[in-house]
């Protein structure tokens, strides 16, 4: 065993002369597994929160969705899009042609998201897993239907068993004055009847989206074959990333190819920029717990500075000395980050198993009952490296600039 370890251990576990020594020593290592605790639930929340998000998103966002580099639609009759449709790996293709649309109906008007789809959608979104009411129906004979968020249907005031229509205005593309006097002749306007009422618990689709046959949506937009976007479902077993690179290598520089977070990048990055600024923030409290250690390793040199004699005495130099109070208080924040980092997985294992902190009323307000949690092994390991290191840091300017005084022979 090292020697500057083996004696900076005894002074660890050893009983001190002065008991304010062994006070500070413990409160230096309380402090480090209380912020060490806080450090690994933290983390573990916001990573089960990020994947909360995603199973949320995940019933309309596409496993990979096609749309143009430049411009709002393309051609999916194209040479690139017909080998695309003919992957292997592809289980469905759906064409979807998307923009913002007055809905009005019996004088409530509100702008939303008309979302026009073709007979695939039902195999490529998992669209009946969210429906609250109706059935999902695209059209039936000469009838178009839709199915809307349930914030948007809140808002209109309607329900799927109202039988009179919608009105959807959109202005027309050819148009470049809106005729003051009538705002009507400037509009494209479609008529359709309520299907079903989706509820994601995602207010960017419950408040704003609407789904239509896509042959709706090209008449109220004032496009022929064109779409705004093609979204892919693969067949089991194959790999998103593998797939994406080969349909972008297919597809070249004119189009975006996007998996699930990159759909929904914005809010994705948001939740990491919160979860490392939670981390920074509670990386400044474990420096502020560490500087215990200075203390204690300060009151510690003064004690022991008869053993410093007698190890320079036994050939002991500088930088061995150096090393065993170094060592001291390594340990310190090296034994506290262990035993918070076990604390702390413990409690992520109860929380995931019987769910010991609950969130929100018990009448179901909220989508889950108690706080998600997913233990990442990176940010374990990021956690032990940042306590080792701000650790270190706190032990070596009381031994090697307040040591100058200290522990000079």
């Amino acid at each position: 065993m090292n020697f500057s370890f083996y004696i900076a251990r005894r002074y660890l576990f050893s009983k001190k002369s002065h008991h304010a020594i062994n006070i500070i020593s413990m409160v230096s290592v309380c402090g480090v597994v209380i912020a060490t605790i806080a450090l690994v639930a933290v983390l573990s929340v916001f990573n089960g929160f990020n994947d909360l998000v995603s199973t949320l998103f995940s019933s309309l966002d596409p496993e990979l969705k096609i749309t143009p580099q430049t411009g709002k639609v393309f051609d999916p009759a194209s040479a690139e899009i017909r080998k695309l449709k003919e992957l292997p790996q592809i289980a469905c293709v759906s064409e979807v042609l998307q923009d913002n649309a007055v809905i009005q109906y019996n004088g409530r008007q509100v702008i939303g998201v008309i979302k026009g789809v073709d007979d695939n959608y039902r195999q490529q979104a998992s669209i009946d897993s969210i429906l609250v009411d109706g059935n999902f129906i695209l059209h039936e004979d000469v009838v178009d239907y839709a199915t809307l968020g349930i914030g948007l249907a809140y808002t209109l005031g309607i329900n799927a068993i109202y039988s009179s229509p919608l009105e959807l205005y959109a202005p027309k593309r050819d148009e470049q004055y809106i005729n003051l006097s009538n705002p009507a002749t400037s509009a494209n306007i479609e008529y359709v009847y309520i299907a079903a009422i989706f509820r994601m618990n995602q207010q960017l689709y419950d408040d704003g989206y609407m789904i239509v046959p896509i042959s709706l949506a090209r008449s109220l937009f004032s496009y022929e074959d064109e779409v705004s976007a093609l979204e892919i479902k693969l067949k089991d077993g194959s790999k998103t990333d593998q797939v994406k690179k080969r349909i972008s290598s297919l597809l070249g520089d004119n189009y975006k190819v996007q998996d699930r977070y990159e759909q929904q990048e914005a809010s994705f990055k948001m939740m990491q920029v919160e979860k490392w600024m939670t981390y920074l923030i509670l990386a400044f409290v474990l420096m502020l717990a560490l500087f215990n250690v200075v203390g204690s390793l300060s009151m510690l040199m003064i004690e022991k500075q008869e053993d410093v004699r007698v190890l320079r005495n036994l050939g002991a130099d500088d930088p061995l000395i150096r090393r065993i109070f170094l060592f001291e208080g390594w340990m310190i924040s090296g034994f506290g980050a262990l035993i918070g980092i076990a604390i702390g997985l413990i409690l992520c294992w109860l929380q995931t198993t019987f769910g010991l902190i609950k969130m929100g009323m018990p009448d179901g307000s909220f989508i889950i009952d108690t706080y998600p949690v997913r233990v990442v092994f990176s940010d374990i390991v990021a956690v032990l490296a940042t306590v080792l290191t701000i650790g270190f840091l706190s032990a070596w300017y009381p031994v090697y600039r307040l040591g100058e005084r200290w522990l000079k022979g």
